[in-house]
């Protein structure tokens, strides 16, 4: 009797925020601050949006996951003031006060709550580093609120630029608010700007209060206390820090509600109002906000001093302005992605050529004619097909997939591409094992079962099959160079393309659950330590060998029996109704087709030998040429392939894959069949 699964709780050092009540961020900012910048950098593909109520102004919420953390953020439309609001910017100011409740004040109101969603649990300010006095003043305001807060502050590469050097920790000492350094078009601080959120909720911080200068406190503190009633307080459900303020400035909406629901009280504030006007030198809601102009530009000035540009940048400053600036780092990416392009076609195919090429070439003389002999050579062929997956593909893209994630690379790509892929339903992380594809598909579904869970991990994978390993590239470039030319070897690869493009599209629509936005940390360059290259390289390849060992074996001495007892013609006729009449090809291309799982480049050696040429032309036109290497190029992906696929995404959608891939292979193959004969019926 077998014993039960051991199972080991590991303690965690604080709660995970996520469930059915998750914690709630609101992202709030002056115009042209990059407050949506932000929203779009980590936002999920499935974005929910709408209009605050009664109003035109859009907002968007999502699910983001921040480590084991899940969260939902909302991108609020920019305001510059909470006093003093438009009907329209005044929606903005209820739903960070009340959420999707209404107080008593506003049960009158035509319509719903501001917004469907609950009220934030803490609101990221996102500021402009170069602007400081100005954003500062805004958050003089947003501290009336009494929710917890962080600040954003944004643009830090143009203050660099400018050579504006800001002391963040004196200016959070002083505001109580964490503020956190960032480019966001960047990625940088982006996963300490939310982890810094979500400490702030868990300690329940709150800002510190700012109360005006000391001129103004003994003008207000009757107002103030009129104002400092149960009733009043219970009606509206705001700070009363807020309410003051409202109060003072005469805010028509606050002086609205007011005599709707306390008109006895207006009156005598009104009559406060006046005297505290008395003593000043202008209207007190002119001298308030002169108060927070000075007090934001003092502020701004203790922890703001001026040097050279780009004073104290070392060199992983210039690596990330090559590697995530938002105009070169698609250059910088694109350089990494060519080292990735020269391992698979130039190293590898080196290394191939040494290898199992060799061993090829040994095993060659070999043809045995008895049953024993057939299935022993089956194995041999099937273990060669092995070497030549692992060793010359396998390893080394694995060894530089590590490197790049090790070095902090990989990371930063995925962060400039991830945009592009959310047209696909995917994350940037699936980027490189996109382009390891172009080598095996083996490791690049391997490593994609890493990088991604749930519905991205289906997808990506699905999708890789459709990348035209080396083997693949070699059979196109083999006969389409031959005999299409250099624009039918570009004609097909594009194709590739458009077909990942439209099925990543078509995917995403079928799998509508969408998972949650992701906070990409973006950690420090390192040089990857061999023991680290050596371990994750042995981690990433060893389960995969155990599972494409035996199937790719069996699989070869499977079709090596359906040869040797001579059931070549029965595969044919079998195949007649997709080879035959479906694609318009010779019956005898059947069985090079089917053997085309274990290996792609089995498939050219047997066209030739099921043809009894190596002149293709002679025996197919150009439209059966390019027929037969467009659906090589889509249908059913080796057996390497279809068992790591199995251990990476499970059998029912493994299955699937299959499925999608001969149905893609049969629809694209035809319609590229019938295109090309229509055009050679055309006069020209």
């Amino acid at each position: 009797m077998s014993k039960p699964a051991q199972t080991a709780a590991v303690p965690m050092k604080r709660a995970i925020l996520r469930g059915a009540h998750p914690v709630r961020i609101a992202l709030v900012g002056l115009p042209n601050s990059g407050k949506s910048t932000l929203f779009k950098t980590v936002a999920s593909t499935a974005v929910q949006t709408g209009e605050l109520t009664g109003t035109h102004r859009a907002y968007g919420e999502c699910a983001v996951q921040i480590g084991l953390d899940q969260v939902r953020l909302v991108d609020l439309p920019s305001i510059s003031s909470l006093h003093g609001l438009a009907r329209d910017e005044r929606v903005t100011l209820q739903y960070l006060l009340w959420g999707d409740e209404r107080p008593p004040i506003a049960a009158h109101e035509p319509g719903g709550p501001p917004a469907p969603f609950a009220p934030p649990d803490v609101i990221i300010q996102v500021m402009d580093a170069t602007a400081l006095s100005r954003h500062l003043e805004f958050t003089l305001e947003l501290s009336q609120l009494g929710r917890p807060m962080v600040i954003a502050l944004n643009m830090m590469d143009d203050a660099a630029r400018k050579g504006l050097h800001i002391n963040t920790r004196k200016l959070s000492k002083q505001l109580g608010i964490p503020v956190v350094p960032t480019t966001v078009v960047m990625g940088q601080g982006i996963m300490e700007l939310f982890t810094a959120a979500l400490n702030t909720v868990r300690k329940r911080a709150c800002p510190l209060p700012q109360p005006p200068s000391k001129h103004l406190t003994p003008v207000l503190a009757p107002l103030s206390s009129a104002l400092n009633h149960p009733e009043i307080h219970d009606a509206f459900r705001m700070p009363h820090a807020l309410l003051l303020a409202l109060a003072a400035a005469d805010d028509s909406y606050f002086h609205h509600e007011l005599a709707e629901h306390f008109g006895g009280e207006v009156p005598h504030l009104e009559r406060l109002r006046t005297q505290a006007e008395k003593s000043l030198p202008r209207p007190l809601a002119e001298e308030l906000h002169a108060d927070r102009h000075h007090q934001a530009a003092s502020l701004a000035e203790d922890v703001t001093r001026t040097g050279a540009a780009y004073e104290g940048k070392g060199w992983r400053f210039w690596m990330d302005e090559l590697f995530l600036h938002p105009r070169w780092g698609l250059v910088g990416s694109m350089a990494v992605f060519a080292a990735v392009l020269f391992v698979v076609f130039e190293i590898s195919t080196w290394i191939d050529s040494m290898t199992s090429a060799k061993l090829v070439e040994l095993t060659a003389a070999w043809q045995p004619t008895d049953t024993f002999g057939v299935v022993l050579r089956a194995v041999v062929d099937g273990l060669i097909g092995l070497v030549g997956i692992v060793v010359p593909y396998m390893i080394p893209l694995v060894l530089l997939l590590v490197a790049l994630e090790e070095s902090g690379i990989m990371q930063r790509i995925a962060f400039v591409v991830d945009r592009g892929f959310h047209h696909l339903g995917l994350h940037g992380a699936v980027a490189l094992p996109f382009l390891l594809g172009l080598g095996c598909n083996v490791p690049a579904i391997s490593a994609v079962g890493r990088n991604t869970t749930g519905r991205e991990r289906v997808i990506a994978s699905v999708l890789i099959t459709f990348v035209p390993c080396s083997a693949r590239s070699a059979i196109i470039l083999a006969i389409a160079g031959k005999y299409l030319g250099g624009f039918g070897v570009f004609g097909i690869f594009m194709l590739t393309i458009v077909v990942i493009t439209l099925g990543g599209q078509w995917l995403a629509r079928r799998l509508p659950e969408r998972g949650p936005g992701q906070v990409l940390e973006i950690p420090s360059y390192s040089l990857p330590t061999g023991h680290a290259l050596v371990s994750q390289t042995w981690s990433r390849t060893s389960d995969v060998l155990t599972i494409v060992t035996p199937l790719l074996v069996a699989g070869s001495v499977v079709l090596a029996l359906l040869k040797h007892i001579g059931a070549d013609e029965v595969v044919n006729t079998m195949l007649l109704p997709i080879t035959g009449w479906w694609l318009g090809l010779p019956v005898v291309l059947g069985v090079p087709i089917l053997f085309g799982v274990l290996r792609k480049e089995l498939s050219l050696l047997m066209i030739y030998q099921a043809l009894g040429s190596f002149e293709i032309g002679t025996m197919l036109d150009w439209v059966q040429i390019t027929t037969f290497l467009v659906f090589l190029t889509f249908y059913i992906p080796c057996v390497s392939t279809f068992a790591v696929m199995l251990k990476t995404i499970g059998r029912r959608d493994a299955l699937f894959s299959l499925a999608v891939s001969v149905g893609v292979a049969l629809v694209v193959a035809a319609a590229v069949r019938w295109l090309l004969t229509a055009l050679q019926l055309l006069p020209f």
